[in-house]
C-alpha cells in the first residue's frame, strides 16, 4: 500500500497581460499561484494549486510546506476524507478560512489528482461521471472598459467559442452600468445569456436599486451584489430586486453554503481552490441538488471543468478572466459554448515547471 512520501509547496507570481479591474479588488497587475505536489512511496505524483489576486500567497505556501506536510507524511493517500477531516480540525482554531483553507484546497486537489491517476481515470469519471461537455461562459474582469470596448471583447470571446458572457458592474454611477448592459443587448440581442458580477460592491438597498435597473436586460444572474455573510440581505435582494442571485466564491465551507442557500442564493458558486478542495466542492454541489438548485463555479476552470462534468445539476462553468494557458500543457478547450473535460488520467492540468520558475516572487 503506497504512502505519502512528500508534500512540496511552491509559490509563483504571474503577471497579467493587461491590468484588470473590478469594483472592490481594484486594479490587478498579476495573480499568485501556490502549488502542492504530493509524491507517494511508489513515485506517483498528484498536483494541486490555489490562487490569490496578488497578495498573501506566501502565507498559503508556508502553511502547506511547514504546517501540513508533516501531518500528511506517511498517510494512505487514498483516504482523502480522513485526511481532509483531520486537517480541518487540526487547523480549525487558528484557521477555518483564509490562507489555511486555501492551503487545504490545494492539498486536497493534489490527492484527488493522485488517486485518479493511479486509477487510470479522468477525475470527472472517478467522481461518478455525467457529461464531459460543460456549458461555459466567459467571465470578464472588465469594469474599466467602455461600452464599445466591452462589445469588442465579447466579439472576441464569441470567436473563441463562448456563447454566454459575464460582465462586471459596480461603477460609481449606476447609469454607466446600465449603459454597458444596453450596449451588450443592442449588439448581441436578447438571447445571449448575460450575467453581471458586482464583487460585493453594494449595500442591500443599493443592490435592490441596481437589480431593478438591470431587470430589463434579462440577466441569468446577479452575482455577489453584497458580501456573502448576509443571508437576510440576499433574501431581500432576490425578493425585491427580482433577479436570481449567484454567490459563494468567497465562502469557505459546506456549512456556509447551507446558510447561503437557505438565505436565497439561486446559483451556489463554490471555488475548488478556496472552499477546501474537491472533497467539499462535490458535497456543495450535492447540497445544491437537494435544494433543486443549479451549481456554478468560480475560477480555476482547468480543474473545475472536471468537477462540473460529474454534476447533473451543473449550470455554467466560469472560464475565468485570468488563467494559466501559458503555463500548462493543454489549456481548456471551448467548443460552441461548452468547455470540454479532458479524458486523460487525473484532473488533466500539467504545469510547465520550467516556465513557472521565472515567476518566483
Amino acid at each position: 500500500m503506497p504512502r505519502i512520501d512528500r508534500l512540496h509547496a511552491d509559490h509563483y507570481l504571474i503577471a497579467l497581460p493587461r491590468t484588470l479591474e473590478d469594483s472592490m479588488h481594484g486594479t490587478m497587475t498579476g495573480f499568485e499561484i501556490v502549488t502542492a505536489r504530493i509524491t507517494d512511496s511508489d513515485g506517483a505524483e498528484g498536483v494541486g494549486y490555489t490562487f490569490t489576486c496578488g497578495v498573501n500567497g506566501g502565507a498559503i505556501a508556508d502553511i502547506l510546506g511547514r504546517e501540513m506536510a508533516p501531518r500528511v507524511a506517511g498517510r494512505d493517500p487514498d483516504l482523502i476524507e480522513a485526511i481532509w477531516k483531520d486537517l480541518w480540525w487540526a487547523f480549525h482554531y487558528g484557521g477555518r478560512g483564509g490562507p489555511t483553507v486555501l492551503a487545504q484546497s490545494a492539498l486536497d486537489i493534489a490527492l484527488w489528482d493522485l488517486k485518479s491517476k493511479r486509477a487510470g481515470l479522468a477525475l470527472w469519471r472517478l467522481l461518478g461521471g455525467y457529461d464531459p461537455r460543460v456549458p461555459a461562459y466567459a467571465g470578464g474582469i472588465d469594469l474599466d472598459l467602455t461600452p464599445e470596448e466591452l462589445v469588442a471583447q465579447t466579439h472576441d470571446n464569441i470567436e473563441r467559442g463562448h456563447r454566454a458572457i459575464k460582465i462586471k458592474v459596480g461603477r460609481d454611477r449606476l447609469s454607466e452600468d446600465v449603459a454597458r448592459m444596453a450596449a451588450m443587448r443592442a449588439e448581441f440581442g436578447p438571447d445571449l445569456p448575460l450575467m453581471a458580477d458586482a464583487n460585493m460592491k453594494y449595500s442591500v438597498d443599493g443592490a435592490i436599486r441596481a437589480a431593478r435597473a438591470f431587470r430589463a436586460f434579462d440577466l441569468t444572474w446577479f452575482e455577489e451584489p453584497i458580501p456573502p455573510e448576509d443571508p437576510a440581505g440576499h433574501r431581500r435582494i432576490l425578493t425585491e430586486g427580482g433577479i436570481p442571485i449567484a454567490s459563494g466564491e468567497n465562502l469557505r465551507s459546506l456549512w456556509e453554503f447551507r446558510t447561503a442557500i437557505e438565505g436565497g442564493v439561486s446559483f451556489p458558486e463554490p471555488d475548488v481552490t478556496n472552499c477546501g478542495g474537491v472533497t467539499p466542492f462535490m458535497k456543495i454541489a450535492r447540497l445544491a441538488e437537494a435544494y433543486h438548485l443549479p451549481v456554478t463555479s468560480h475560477g480555476a476552470h482547468d480543474i473545475t471543468v472536471q468537477l462540473l462534468a460529474a454534476c447533473p445539476n451543473r449550470s455554467y462553468l466560469e472560464a475565468h478572466g485570468f488563467g494559466l494557458d501559458s503555463y500548462i500543457d493543454e489549456p481548456l478547450a471551448i467548443e460552441n459554448g461548452h468547455a470540454i473535460a479532458p479524458d486523460r488520467p487525473g484532473h488533466g492540468v500539467a504545469f510547465d515547471w520550467d516556465k513557472l520558475e521565472s515567476c518566483r516572487p
